[in-house]
């Protein structure tokens, strides 16, 4: 049977930094397999929200749930993909996408069985032929696949993405999104993506929020249908009128 209850649930949540008020009264809830694209304008705090939601940063006010839990740090099976790609220069593709089962220690428990699944991944996200490549050798698209391929390697059941295709060409980006997408669904996977670009979130989101205000708080809330790239124009109407805090109700 589906979920009942919200997978992800945020309860008046506020943050300050020092004495400047960025977010007021975020309430939240996302179910288990869905997938959100927050919106808003630079300095709405955006990627702050993600931070919180991945318990990286704590909340001024209020509190966040996951799987009925209240967050009190960072979240196991909760992984965040940000703008760079953040691999180790020193060590091969495989490496850097082994790195997670490194770090919990299932690497040292069954090497053989993570490094053919790390290999599997890799296959899934074209990079079969370059896991002996060190991260210098890659294109900048290519460097972000691994850094998604390290991100399900680490199993999540939520997949939080910073902005992680702002630096790609556009035929780049949408290849990647689509990548990201696929392995998403096929995993079962919640996903909420943090962006300046409606066509970030038309590609994977099937709800969106905006923030606006200061301190921002949820300005629109809203489903997308099957032309999700339309309802957002609708909505929102262009890039430079969602920099200005304005969505349509």
């Amino acid at each position: 049977m589906p979920p009942t209850e919200p997978q992800i649930v945020l309860d008046g949540v506020a943050y300050r930094y020092g004495t400047s008020p960025v977010l007021a009264g975020i309430d939240l809830s996302v179910m288990a397999g869905r997938r959100l694209g927050i919106l808003g304008p630079s300095g709405a705090g955006k990627s702050t929200l993600l931070q919180i939601l991945a318990g990286l940063v704590a909340p001024t006010e209020g509190a966040v749930r996951i799987d009925g839990q209240q967050v009190r740090g960072p979240v196991r099976g909760c992984t965040v993909m940000f703008q760079r790609p953040a691999l180790l220069p020193w060590a091969s593709v495989l490496d850097n996408v082994l790195l997670p089962a490194r770090l919990s220690g299932r690497l040292g428990r069954d090497r053989a069985g993570v490094a053919t699944e790390a290999r599997r991944i890799l296959r899934e996200v074209g990079l079969a032929d370059r896991a002996g490549a060190k991260p210098a050798e890659l294109s900048g698209g290519q460097q972000q696949r691994v850094a998604l391929a390290r991100a399900m390697a680490s199993e999540p059941k939520i997949l939080l993405l910073d902005e992680p295709f702002s630096a790609l060409d556009p035929e780049m980006r949408s290849a990647l999104r689509a990548d990201v997408l696929r392995l998403t669904c096929e995993r079962g996977l919640t996903l909420v993506i943090v962006t300046h670009d409606l066509a970030d979130v038309a590609a994977l989101a099937e709800r969106a929020i905006v923030l606006g205000g200061r301190p921002a708080g949820i300005a629109a809330d809203f489903h997308l249908g099957d032309d999700a790239e339309a309802e957002l124009h609708r909505r929102i109407g262009s890039r430079e009128r969602l920099d200005t805090g304005r969505a349509a109700a």
